[in-house]
């Protein structure tokens, strides 16, 4: 792959409009984070659930200060490659005239990672899931191709993100949010198809990028970029290198800052997360300074926190400047944290069993996961017949609470099941309770 095209300012849906810097504030790529930013999906990333549930007097993270953090780290990782291209090849933006802006792109990326990703977190994806494999969906599957039932019985937050991008939804223009080929391709973290995450030898194990409906805008954007394409199977792409950055970010993010939630929410003493991020701030003087100059644990726990992703941002950087042949030739099959040198790949792996162990499995996060999948379920069990069946009053009610860029015109099965999926995962946490409980008459909407 060659930087030459793996960078394009072409927008998704409108290539033939001039795509010239007219406004000399912005370049393209940071048009691209400025619409993600003022966007709907993206707004509503605030009332979805990153790890634990929604706060009450306690503030932790949810999806949205997530990934605003993620994008502020993956800022910082591609201004860093650059600034290392550039004392590499001091002419390098001569060859290269757009890879100045390489840290905007990433940080828009970074931003739409988590669009496609319903309520409840993972559990979500999983309930959604459940509904074909055990539940009342599961009597659709002879009349779907492979491809699609694939689809349905994994659903991908990620592939989510990128039809949620570039699907003209009803009302909303064909183009749909009009970002470039090149942030488009940043999000996509297991680039292959559902049906391709089960082939031997895929790297993605089991994890895809696209669903069946969005497959040939992925090849298009893919072939147009120069993405390598697997020989043994057409549905199997090589990543566009700058998904190691985002996906660096991303995982940067939420190891460290969970840890942070963590001693928040009393989860974890501040002797352990000390214990953690000591060995990753990587500092003889830092624990007495801390213990000398700061009285409080949370201010603390913030310092160590920053100096953490300092160097775990810097150590990425190096290793993605290292590998980037390997990276370019789509040789290079682990996530860069997964490559990680010590000092820091002991910590960080120890913070990886320590979150499994006592974040993700604390009490509180898996009855979120428990009602996530009530709930979820409970709104394809409702609405899936309404779409497809429509026979009663009942169902005709149902279809009015869908909001109507959610319709579909089309009358295969695949795409009807898809206009639900659409409209629940787009759910914030919140509007699918409050759905829920009224559809089952839990509980009854005020009048307004």
């Amino acid at each position: 792959m060659y930087w030459e095209k793996l960078i394009s300012a072409k927008r998704w849906g409108v290539e033939n409009a001039e795509t010239q810097d007219q406004d000399k504030a912005r370049s393209q790529f940071q048009k691209d984070y400025d619409r993600l930013i003022f966007s709907s999906p993206f707004r509503r990333l605030q009332n979805k659930t990153q790890v634990f549930p929604l706060p009450g007097s306690v503030f932790v993270h949810n999806r949205l200060t997530h990934s605003l953090e993620v994008a502020s780290v993956g800022r910082s990782l591609g201004t860093i490659f650059y600034n290392n291209l550039k004392k590499q090849d001091p002419e390098v933006d001569k060859r290269l005239p757009l890879i100045s802006e390489v840290g905007n792109m990433v940080a828009a990326a970074c931003l739409a990672h988590d669009m496609g990703n319903p309520a409840f977190g993972h559990s979500g994806e999983s309930a959604l899931s459940r509904y074909f494999t055990d539940g009342d969906g599961a009597q659709y599957r002879n009349q779907l191709t492979d491809q699609q039932w694939h689809d349905l019985i994994h659903f991908e937050g990620n592939a989510n993100a990128f039809r949620l991008l570039t699907h003209g939804f009803t009302g909303k223009g064909n183009g749909a949010f009009a970002l470039t080929y090149t942030t488009l391709a940043s999000i996509v973290k297991y680039p292959c198809a559902a049906v391709a995450g089960h082939v031997k030898g895929n790297i993605h194990q089991k994890k895809y990028g696209f669903f069946q409906s969005e497959q040939n805008s992925f090849q298009y954007i893919a072939e147009e970029l120069g993405l390598i394409k697997s020989s043994e199977n057409p549905l199997i792409y090589k990543r566009h290198p700058l998904v190691y950055l985002v996906e660096a970010a991303d995982d940067i993010c939420y190891n460290i800052i969970d840890l942070e939630d963590a001693h928040r929410l009393k989860i974890l003493s501040y002797d352990k997360i000390k214990e953690l991020l000591m060995p990753i701030c990587n500092s003889t003087r830092m624990s007495s300074w801390l213990e000398n100059e700061f009285e409080d644990e949370d201010a603390k726990v913030s310092i160590m926190r920053a100096k953490a992703i300092n160097n775990l941002i810097n150590a990425c950087s190096q290793l993605f400047m290292a590998n980037q042949k390997a990276i370019l030739s789509g040789n290079f099959n682990m996530g860069l944290t997964d490559a990680l040198e010590e000092p820091y790949l002991t910590p960080w792996k120890e913070i990886s069993k320590i979150s499994v162990a006592k974040i993700y499995n604390y009490q509180s996060v898996v009855q979120i996961e428990v009602a996530g999948y009530k709930v979820m379920a409970g709104l394809l069990e409702e609405f899936i017949p309404a779409v497809l069946i429509n026979n009663s009053a009942y169902h005709k009610k149902l279809i009015q609470l869908i909001p109507k860029q959610f319709i579909t015109d089309k009358q295969d099965l695949y795409s009807r099941i898809q206009s639900v999926l659409d409209f629940v995962s787009g759910m914030t946490d919140l509007y699918a309770v409050e759905i829920y409980r009224n559809i089952k008459g839990i509980s009854f909407p005020a009048i307004h």
